[in-house]
């Protein structure tokens, strides 16, 4: 019974992601992509295969005013990384490293996937947001 509910799981993932390939502008296509091998890379550990985070620990990636809000706060979060943050009205324990060693690129990438993955349909995230919000804390 396990097994059937991963296989089915695994298929109604799989079905999402096509659909939201379909969806995706040319140009973000790519990004889409090779986000979803960083998110595997670097989120997945914490944030879980579905984005659905660990309750009171790693915040949710579904529908959450941080991915769909401002594209230079999402970037700072990953660059910088967060404690104790209060996001929607709940607080997440677990600390977030900074990700600031990954290129412009790849933070694009991995937030051009989360933005258009677990329901969330926003714009790419573009290496010229990323450069600019990283300049910015630079200074």
């Amino acid at each position: 019974m396990a097994g059937t509910m991963v296989l089915l799981a695994v298929t109604v993932i799989a079905q999402q992601k096509k659909q939201i390939h379909k969806t995706l502008p040319a140009t973000a296509k790519s990004s889409f992509a090779a986000g979803e091998d960083v998110y595997t890379q670097f989120c997945v550990s914490c944030h879980l295969p579905d984005g659905g985070g660990v309750e009171n620990m790693n915040p949710p990636l579904i529908n959450t005013s941080y991915i769909n809000g401002d594209k230079a706060r999402i970037i700072t979060t990953v660059l910088n990384g967060m404690s104790q943050q209060e996001i929607d009205g709940e607080r997440y324990n677990n600390v977030m490293p900074a990700f600031n060693y990954l290129t412009d690129k790849q933070v694009a990438d991995v937030l051009t996937f989360v933005r258009n993955s677990f329901g969330n349909k926003k714009p790419a995230v573009t290496v010229a947001d990323v450069k600019a919000t990283r300049a910015k804390l630079v200074k």
